[in-house]
């Protein structure tokens, strides 16, 4: 027993150390000031648009193991969800996505249930247990539904179902087939937001911003998903 303790808190450590590492030496490299600059923006889609075009699959392989990385570093998936449209457009951004997200999920989930289930429990149980039976009666689909409705910052929806108990292949599946709804609209909006820095020197009004279909079109179908999650969200929270 004694010996198991150890060697979970040995893996824990590595794990937490290996994801902090990996967080440091990219940081590292920038600062906020510059990432959030426009001109670091501008100039950086250029450099990303040549690579994709030369290393497409080098380039979606890295970006898959860093949204990995940065997932189970507990980090929201928005970010690095828009990044994903600006550089590799709808489609390639969508379907990278939500592979690194959907395996850097389920790796976080594993690690949380193996070592955090018990504190998971304490903090959650209480408020989410009226969702227990459910989850016994039909796991995959109420995951599906779970990860459809979202709601909840990333990082807990993906230790949450520690609670219930959640198969990891139920686990992996939902989150890879429940995130594409959210994870192309967003995406869409990363693209939209990479053609219009592609025609602007300079930073553009947000009402130019606002007026473009690539903008106003993914955000439309934004708040259409928000207003179908809420709904569906009263029903599934519902005791």
């Amino acid at each position: 027993m004694e010996k198991t303790k150890k060697v979970k808190i040995f893996i824990a450590l590595f794990y937490v150390s290996l994801v902090l590492l990996f967080l440091y030496f990219f940081f590292s490299k920038f600062t906020l000031q510059e990432i959030t600059s426009y001109d670091f923006i501008k100039n950086n889609r250029d450099y990303f648009f040549e690579l994709r075009q030369s290393n497409l699959l080098i380039l979606g392989a890295l970006f898959i193991i860093f949204t990995i990385f940065w997932v189970q570093a507990g980090g929201f998936g928005t970010p690095i969800v828009l990044f994903a449209g600006f550089v590799f457009g709808k489609w390639l951004g969508t379907l990278f996505s939500v592979i690194g997200l959907t395996i850097g999920a389920t790796g976080l989930y594993i690690f949380a249930n193996y070592f955090l289930k018990d504190l998971i429990k304490d903090k959650f149980l209480n408020k989410f247990q009226n969702l227990e039976s459910k989850f016994k009666k039909s796991e995959l689909n109420y995951m599906l539904v779970y990860r459809f409705v979202g709601g909840i910052p990333f990082a807990i929806s993906n230790v949450l179902p520690c609670i219930f108990n959640v198969k990891v292949f139920n686990f992996f599946v939902s989150t890879l087939i429940g995130l594409i709804p959210q994870v192309f609209i967003w995406v869409s909006l990363g693209s939209g937001l990479e053609k219009i820095i592609d025609q602007n020197e300079e930073a553009p009004s947000v009402v130019k911003l606002i007026s473009s279909p690539d903008i106003y079109i993914p955000i439309i179908a934004f708040i259409i998903l928000v207003i179908i999650t809420i709904t569906i969200r009263k029903i599934f929270y519902k005791k």
